[in-house]
């Protein structure tokens, strides 16, 4: 009596043991052939915290997973799929695969799986004449070294043509002859348009005054002015009034030196003239410029008409 108890208690145990598993393995077909795929599906009755494996398959590594499918969510129940295959035929056991259920491991059965060769039948197998090789068709790539070469050849013809379109435009324009005195007295516009002398840049302003006027007397006069100094070009004007006839009177050369002393003293003393007199000095410089145009001889022109 007391055996048959025990043995039922243990009965009872085992089937509620069984019954606590919430894990379960299943596979489509234990069967294959070469190549073919078989499904294999893991079952947990639980929704939370499950973490399923990372499938050890086989010890000879011949079964291979192909894909591994999405989780499903059922009724209190999840399941994954996984889609297997093998290139090698023979007997093979797929071993116990453990499921996380809230940090408690719970291990699955193990399954078999038969992989069968396809017996292909050659005497029954129509024999084909080898075939000739065929050549690929033609893609970009077979191509593509011929582009190096273009493009160093398109790069000479763009420049080549930027060169003479360059040329053709510079013969087309042309070009509009001013007049020095024309120039220098545009420059001392542009100069009072610069303001200068409200950003109190005394020295530039002189710089540029100066500069105009010595421009001028270089190109309309030709009398080296810019290399020279200012006690230089006094007596080279000097000079040249008196041997060419120049007509500038010694008024307008003692305006030219005092100008041009001044600034010599803002470039080189850092002398600081009050705005007024730098204002009378770029109204002298205008005057000067007006006085120091050329006088024109028509009389020879005149007795050689006449002649």
């Amino acid at each position: 009596m007391k055996k048959l108890i025990v043995y039922i208690l243990f009965f009872v145990g085992f089937t509620g043991f069984s019954q606590e598993n919430p894990v379960s393995i299943q596979i489509d077909t234990t069967y294959i052939r070469i190549g073919e795929q078989i499904q294999l599906k893991i079952s947990v009755n639980e929704t939370t915290n499950v973490v399923f494996p990372s499938l050890k398959l086989d010890s000879l590594r011949k079964v291979e997973v192909v894909e591994v499918l999405p989780t499903d969510t059922l009724k209190n129940r999840l399941e994954k799929k996984y889609l297997l295959t093998s290139f090698d035929s023979g007997i093979y056991v797929i071993p116990q695969q453990t499921v996380l259920i809230n940090n408690k491991k719970f291990f699955t059965d193990s399954l078999m799986v038969n992989v069968a060769t396809i017996k292909v039948d050659t005497t029954k197998q129509k024999m084909f004449p080898i075939k000739a090789i065929q050549r690929e068709p033609k893609t970009f790539d077979d191509y593509k070294h011929l582009f190096w070469w273009l493009i160093p050849i398109f790069v000479i013809l763009a420049i080549i043509l930027y060169f003479v379109f360059r040329k053709k435009k510079e013969k087309e324009v042309p070009k509009v002859y001013v007049a020095p005195i024309q120039e220098a007295l545009q420059r001392l516009k542009e100069l009072d348009e610069k303001h200068l002398l409200e950003q109190n840049k005394i020295k530039i302003y002189y710089s540029e005054l100066t500069d105009i006027v010595r421009t001028y007397i270089e190109k309309d006069i030709s009398i080296p002015a810019l290399e020279s100094t200012t006690n230089e070009l006094i007596e080279t004007i000097k000079d040249f009034n008196e041997s060419s006839k120049l007509g500038i009177s010694k008024e307008t050369i003692q305006q030219l030196k005092e100008v041009l002393q001044s600034a010599d003293l803002v470039k080189f003393a850092k002398s600081s003239p009050i705005v007024e007199e730098i204002k009378g000095h770029r109204n002298l410089s205008e005057r000067i410029l007006q006085s120091l145009k050329p006088v024109k001889e028509p009389i020879k022109e005149t007795e050689n008409e006449v002649e």
